[in-house]
């Protein structure tokens, strides 16, 4: 009998790298001999570079929508979510028929789907219900070098994984445009919370909200875990990346054998 799958569910702002990585990452898994699904649930998704074994588009189009309903992008969307929630049955025939190890999930990088409405984590719920799941918070690494840019990322991954309640991980993407010391300095920031916390208190669009013992109760909160660099071009950091949701998922037990992977 299969083992039951484990589900990826890769979130961020747009931009940050979703479906590229959800494509890289399906790609490597694939490299050592594991079987992989993909889910799109953006119905405004252009272009896809994979070939997604479940989309929405079928569903629910942006684009229609934005016709039918005379609304911009955005309206569009959060309208698109809400209609998915009443076609959540055909969609979850077609992900039950899934059979693979591991199931990636790209969402739509428009958050407040996830952080603000309740569709999100309605659908999200039912497509995993009880099985070992969870979410890849992407960060931009370019738009990270600013202090004040990554302390706002991290308040906004800190409410997604309030609103969705699952194990989440804080990935740092795009790390291969970013020269090796910047990138030092920004896993320095999240690894040191007092580094973070100084440089913080010097930055002035900081300050105008919160002093030095303001960022001392805030920073250790929303570093939750240690950021995993990676590239999706590369795939660098994908090793490490691997390691880290096998931790979550499965006490980092390889899911074939349930020995210790020797990817670890």
């Amino acid at each position: 009998m299969k083992a039951m799958p484990y589900y990826i569910v890769v979130l961020g702002v747009a931009g940050s790298g979703k479906t590229t990585l959800t494509g890289s990452l399906q790609g490597w898994l694939e490299d050592f001999g594991f079987d992989v699904a993909t889910i799109n649930l953006d119905p405004a998704a252009e272009y896809l570079p994979y070939t997604p074994d479940v989309d929405v588009r079928d569903y629910v189009d942006a684009r229609d929508v934005m016709r039918k309903y005379k609304l911009g992008p955005n309206g569009a969307l959060i309208a698109s979510s809400d209609l998915i929630v009443t076609k959540l049955d055909e969609l979850l025939d077609e992900v039950n028929s899934l059979r693979s190890n591991y199931i990636i999930i790209d969402t739509p990088g428009q958050l407040e789907v996830f952080a603000f409405r309740d569709a999100g984590p309605i659908i999200l719920n039912s497509i995993i219900g009880d099985h070992k799941s969870l979410s890849l918070f992407l960060i931009d690494a370019i738009f990270s070098k600013s202090p004040s840019n990554m302390l706002s990322t991290l308040l906004l991954s800190t409410s997604i994984q309030l609103r969705l309640g699952k194990p989440q991980v804080n990935v740092l993407t795009k790390t291969d445009l970013l020269a090796g010391e910047e990138i030092d300095k920004i896993l320095d920031m999240i690894e040191n919370p007092e580094v973070f916390i100084s440089i913080l208190a010097r930055d002035k669009s900081t300050r105008l909200l919160w002093d030095y013992s303001d960022l001392e109760a805030i920073i250790p909160r929303v570093i939750t875990s240690t950021i995993i660099p990676v590239s999706s071009i590369t795939r660098e950091g994908f090793d490490n990346l691997y390691a880290m949701i096998q931790r979550v998922v499965a006490g980092g037990e390889d899911y074939y054998t349930e020995e210790p992977s020797p990817l670890l």
